[in-house]
């Protein structure tokens, strides 16, 4: 039997064309909730730019737009959608805080489950937020990387969390994270390996929305 290689090449450039659309939909669509504060779409939005996650960086590149649009969007959606279930959730709260934001004299001991475990001398703003935490029922974790995100999820079972990371970083992990509890992400306002920095009152805002 003879395939049919120009009927499977028309199907396949039908397939990728119609991705690409979908790709540019999802952006479209994501960008204009992202600058309004307005969600349309979310799920689809969400399922798209996961499963073309690399295409829709490309396309971005050929557009000559930012690339960590994408991040900012998956981010920002799903912030959206899960807001209402981290405000009401019951149970153990927790905060992810990337190692890079430690002071460069801290002197905290790394546990090799929970990460740094912050003295709250004052040197960096980890302290301040540490503070906060105990205020509203929040645990905090000085995380190296993100195989201690899931260290602490099967040890601790956290039912919900704020991540804070740089945009790339954060839709990858609450992405992974989602399945097991309610995430919210907070973007890294300088970020790099070194000496980063988070909006500390835009963290201690986000535990103040919990209801409960």
């Amino acid at each position: 039997m003879e395939i049919p290689y120009e009927i499977l090449g028309k199907v396949f450039i039908a397939i990728a064309l119609l991705a690409i659309a979908g790709i540019i939909i999802a952006l479209l669509l994501g960008a204009y909730s992202f600058r309004k504060h307005r969600m349309l779409f979310p799920n689809f939005i969400l399922f798209i730019l996961y499963m073309f996650y690399g295409p829709a960086k490309i396309i971005c590149r050929v557009f000559k737009i930012k690339e960590t649009l994408v991040d900012e969007i998956l981010v920002e959606v799903r912030n959206a959608v899960m807001l209402e279930k981290f405000k009401n959730i019951k149970g153990k709260r927790v905060i992810f805080l990337p190692q890079c934001m430690r002071h460069p004299k801290c002197k905290a001991r790394c546990d090799p489950i929970i990460g740094y475990e912050c003295k709250m001398c004052g040197l960096c703003d980890i302290g301040i937020i540490c503070k906060a935490a105990l205020k509203h029922n929040f645990e905090v974790y000085v995380i190296p990387g993100g195989s201690f995100v899931k260290k602490i999820i099967k040890t601790q079972q956290p039912d919900s969390c704020i991540g804070v990371a740089c945009y790339p970083e954060l839709s990858e992990s609450m992405q992974g994270a989602s399945p097991f509890m309610v995430v919210q992400g907070i973007s890294l306002i300088r970020d790099g390996c070194f000496d980063t920095k988070v909006d500390v009152e835009e963290v201690i805002r986000k535990m103040e929305e919990c209801n409960v």
